[in-house]
């Protein structure tokens, strides 16, 4: 009896990676094997930076809240127990836009504050 490998399912496997990895240098891009390692690396790094990514904007409207506020003789951490204790609901990431586009109305957040 004839072996039967499936080979339309199986060239199918490997074109899907093949598409995936369009435009990688070298082998990563047209070499099976190679193929599927980097896809499988590049597709794990995807999924932990996609998290890390939320990570890393916390941190810059932190830096940026805490750079608005200097001059207005405030710390980062006493501004924002302020505008806990005052019910002031406004996230960082709004109030971080607020001081780099609209430093005016971040000067009225910050009056109200003192």
């Amino acid at each position: 009896m004839p072996r039967s490998v499936n080979a339309v399912a199986s060239r199918k496997r490997r074109k899907k990676v093949l598409k995936q990895t369009k435009g990688y240098w070298g082998a990563r891009g047209n070499v099976h094997t190679v193929a599927v390692n980097t896809l499988e690396k590049g597709l794990g790094y995807a999924y932990r930076d996609r998290r890390a990514k939320k990570r890393n904007f916390r941190g810059l409207w932190i830096q940026r809240i805490g750079a608005a506020v200097q001059p207005y003789g405030l710390s980062y951490s006493v501004f924002m127990g302020k505008i806990h204790k005052n019910n002031i609901n406004l996230n960082r990431k709004v109030l971080a836009d607020l001081a780099m586009n609209e430093p005016d109305a971040f000067k009225g957040i910050v009056d109200s504050l003192k």
